[in-house]
Parts: structure tokens; sequence; C-alpha cells
């Protein structure tokens, strides 16, 4: 793929992220979205059954942080010590520790309740936006922008985007099925990480761009 041309869509989805997130702010800021909470949140709940709880409640771990330690540092060391790509091991780190304190700060702003409506687990802390939505975004957003770039077969890099869609949408719908989030909150938590990894991503790719041309003309 064209460098430009890669580019220009990292800074589209970036902008396209941070317009999905400010219109969620402002929906939620002016309680707008109220109807649209309680449908998506009344339709998922009515799914509600021991096994599917016990399903649930795994895939919220996979989107906790205890996970996302953990595999960070196996990403890490694989990163590090097998295929030796000491920049990516640098994208990915700015990635996670920029997203979670990005997150953080917008909680604090907003400082939205969690929904108290019918909890399967209990948690404390603000809403808005999900930390594991914005999480899972981030991790298995870059894990697979990484990953793509070291697989070269079509159906090889065509699982990797089916496998990180699923786990960012089911660790989103696991944290409105337990009832410690708003769909909103979700989706706000995805915007907040799309906008943060495609940022991330523009800037490594303008990076490498002159680490290229610098080589060239030496």
């Amino acid at each position: 793929m064209n460098l430009k041309y890669f580019l220009s869509i990292a800074f589209l989805i970036s902008l396209l992220s941070l317009f999905g997130f400010g219109l969620m702010a402002l929906l939620v800021s002016n309680h707008s979205i109220y109807h649209f909470d309680s449908t998506v949140i009344n339709f998922i709940q009515g799914l509600e059954s021991p096994d599917m709880t016990s399903f649930m409640k795994i895939i919220t771990f996979l989107g906790s942080s205890v996970f996302i330690i953990l595999l960070s540092i196996s990403i890490l060391y694989f990163l590090y010590k097998v295929l030796d790509h000491r920049s990516e091991l640098i994208l990915f780190i700015a990635a996670l520790i920029g997203s979670n304190i990005l997150c953080v700060l917008l909680k604090l702003f907003f400082h939205r309740a969690r929904p108290d409506l019918h909890r399967l687990i209990e948690i404390s802390g603000y809403s808005f936006p999900s930390g594991h939505a914005t999480n899972a975004m981030t991790v298995y957003g870059i894990l697979a922008f990484i990953l793509w770039r070291n697989i070269r077969t079509k159906s090889g890099r065509s699982l990797l985007i089916i496998i990180s869609l699923i786990m960012i949408l089911l660790i989103g719908i696991s944290r409105i099925y337990l009832g410690v989030h708003f769909p909103s909150d979700v989706i706000a938590g995805y915007f907040i990480g799309g906008f943060w990894i495609s940022t991330a991503i523009w800037y490594y790719q303008r990076y490498k761009e002159k680490q290229y041309e610098r080589k060239q003309c030496a």
C-alpha cells in the first residue's frame, strides 16, 4: 500500500474517531441518549442465563487490567526477543500507556455514574468512557496492526482481523451484559481507543518513512 495513502487513511480514522467520541460525549452530557442506552441494555441483558453469565465473565477478564498487563508482557517479550522489532515495541508501549492515561482523564472529567439497573458484578469508578472497551480497541487493534506487518498470506491477515474484531466487540458487549457500563460508554471507549491507536500508527509510519529517507541519503 502506498505510504501517503496509508497515512491519509490513518489520519482520517483518527479524525472520525475523535468526532465520534465528541458526539457521544455531547449526547451523554445532554442526557439525550438514555433511550438508546436503555433499549440496548434491555436487549443484551434479556439474553441472561447462567452459562452466558459465566462466558461473559471470562470475556470481560480478557479486557481487564490484569490480563492486559500479562498479555502486554508476553507481547513485549515477543517483539524484543523473537522479532527484534524495537520500534514496534515502542509503538505498543506508547499506545497502551497513552490510551490508559487518556481514558482515566476523561473519566475524571465526565464523572458519569455507572448504571444501577441489574449488575451481575460489582465494580467502582466512573463509567464514561469504558476502560475495558478502550483497552480492547487499543491492545487488540495495535496488536493486529503489528502482526499484520509480519503475516504475508491473505488468509492469515483475514483471520487476524476477524479475531481482533470479535474480541473487541465481545469485550464491549460483556460490560453491558454484566451491568457495569452503558452502551454509550462502550461506544465512546471504542472511539477514544480508535483515535489514539490511529494517531500513534500515523506518527509511527511517519517515523519509519523519515528513517528510510535518511538511509537512502546516507
